[in-house]
């Protein structure tokens, strides 16, 4: 091994137990609050795991800065006329990181095709029990195959042309049989892949390090093979407030998000980074792929919830430009257009939704039979600790119009249980793109998707809305397949099966001595052209 990479193993050991002895070194230091369980790819279910497994791992394509699908170990696809079939030529040039599980001189081998066919169906195999299976429900029989070691072909038992940047998710990254047939259920902490850093180690609930993999297939520009940085250090300090410290200290050299314990401290109502804070620290914001709403539960017969007028009414009634601007200090757009949000592909910027509009709001409670609130008993919306501010202000404006609000807190895991159940008349919800299309939005009101089967919560149920949404999956053309998009977000927006409060937002604290840290609406963390000065 090369004598740079024993030394760089040596000082990432001493890093882990304390010693900070790492002069001359890149290496880049994030804190996971939420902590991982797991670096095995199929287990990559939200976003601290998405995450790690970025950092290891590789699939065949994979998403620019823009959401558009670009090669990765397929340097190029083709797809048959009737949609059903992708053709992916890989490349030759993809080693596994070494292991010693390879019985070769070199402790490592290529990637081929009959990988992809290992990997796909390990998604798929019950006995695994990946989240991640239900990318490949559409796979015919026998679906995968590889025709030779860098010929690999998928076969759908119809077209759906999100699909292909489905493949870009985390789930369906390439492993090596030796290495994962070898640990089994322990492979989760013996990772082994294609990606830009390799395993060093993990202490779990402690630190997890990542070294540079010198053997990675991708250069820059200049030909430089990379990634730049030598080593990744992940720390998993679970109190916030601690984090933002050490992030000011310059412990940490990125910091995603912000908390509420501490957003004041850094940001202005506007959202903008506070003057004390511009000389050492970096702010880049872009649109998240993540609506949150209030959701109502379309069959409970015995709610007043069940007439439409009243949930217009509800979506009328409150100011969502004061909300974000005084609660979130700035953060998101305010949820004035459909559910799609804004950042994606197929988000409609016309104004199909609902901004503020009390007298809008009082007129429809009138045909809805509670002329001034009369009649209309309370009615409680269910929802979690983090949330508590934003719902004590829609239930302060909704108080406005006669509309009384009770609010019950929830266990996050138990508020997701009501919901999946059907148990919860009115919650708050929120949905984080899977895959850049916005097919995965809508599938949220396509009746067949009614939980707990599916991600439909509401249970709403609309014939017209089904038949669109059915053909759009099959449509191959991206102007056609939008125009429906459009129909459909416009349809929910009429019968308001939800309350659509904003769109998320993206945001992204370096230190002024981190460059080329590159995201994406889906919140990507992508490291390989990250420089640490």
């Amino acid at each position: 091994m090369n004598s740079r990479y024993t030394l760089l193993g040596l000082l990432l050991l001493l890093v882990a137990c304390g010693n900070h002895s790492t002069e001359g070194l890149q290496i880049f230091r994030y804190n996971e609050s939420a902590g991982i369980t797991s670096t095995d790819p199929a287990f990559a279910k939200d976003q601290a795991h998405i995450w790690v497994c970025r950092q290891l791992y590789n699939g065949l394509v994979q998403l620019d800065t823009a959401l558009r699908v670009q090669p990765c170990i397929a340097h190029s696809w083709d797809i048959s006329d009737d949609g059903k079939q992708y053709t992916f030529h890989l490349r030759q040039d993809v080693w596994f990181h070494k292991n010693e599980l390879f019985l070769n001189a070199d402790s490592t081998r290529p990637v081929v095709a009959s990988d992809f066919v290992y990997s796909f169906n390990r998604i798929l195999d019950p006995s695994v029990t990946s989240p991640g299976s239900w990318i490949f429900s559409n796979i015919a029989p026998n679906g995968f195959r590889a025709e030779n070691d860098s010929t690999f072909v998928i076969t759908l038992k119809e077209p759906f042309p999100p699909f292909l940047g489905q493949l870009g998710m985390v789930y369906c990254s390439v492993v090596p049989r030796e290495v994962v047939d070898h640990y089994g259920t322990d492979y989760r902490s013996h990772p082994c892949g294609t990606g830009p850093f390799k395993y060093q180690l993990w202490k779990e609930g402690v630190k997890l390090v990542l070294r540079r993999n010198e053997n990675y297939f991708e250069t820059d520009e200049t030909g430089f093979r990379l990634p730049y940085l030598d080593a990744v250090a992940i720390t998993f300090i679970i109190d916030r407030q601690t984090v933002f410290l050490e992030f000011v200290k310059g412990n940490l050299d990125f910091m995603n998000s912000i908390d509420a314990a501490y957003k004041d401290e850094l940001l202005t109502h506007d959202g903008l980074l506070r003057e004390k804070y511009s000389d050492r620290i970096d702010l880049t914001t872009i649109p998240y792929l993540n609506t949150e709403y209030l959701g109502f539960l379309m069959d409970d017969t015995i709610t007043p919830l069940q007439s439409r007028l009243l949930r217009r009414a509800i979506n009328y009634g409150f100011d969502r430009k004061k909300m974000m601007k005084y609660l979130r200090n700035g953060i998101g757009r305010p949820g004035e257009n459909g559910f799609v949000p804004s950042g994606l592909p197929g988000f409609d910027s016309c104004n199909y939704g609902y901004s503020y509009n009390p007298t809008k709001a009082m007129q429809l409670l009138k045909e809805a039979g509670f002329e001034n609130g009369k009649g209309l008993p309370s009615i409680t919306l269910q929802t979690t600790a983090n949330y508590l501010d934003l719902c004590k202000y829609i239930q302060q404006q909704l108080g406005l119009l006669n509309i009384h609000v009770k609010i019950d807190v929830n266990p996050p895991a138990s508020l997701r249980e009501q919901m999946a159940q059907g148990k919860s008349t009115w919650f708050r919800g929120s949905w984080v793109a899977d895959y850049p299309d916005a097919e995965n939005y809508l599938s949220l009101f396509y009746s067949v998707n009614r939980s707990p089967k599916g991600p439909n919560y509401t249970h709403y149920s609309n014939k017209v809305f089904d038949r669109l949404f059915e053909n759009a999956r099959k449509e191959t053309d991206p102007a056609i397949r939008a125009q429906m998009y459009h129909s459909m977000d416009s349809l929910v927006m009429q019968d308001a099966p939800v309350v659509v409060l904003y769109y998320d937002q993206i945001l992204h604290f370096t230190h002024k001595n981190i460059s080329g840290l590159r995201t994406d609406a889906m919140n990507t963390l992508d490291l390989r052209r990250v420089r640490k000065q």
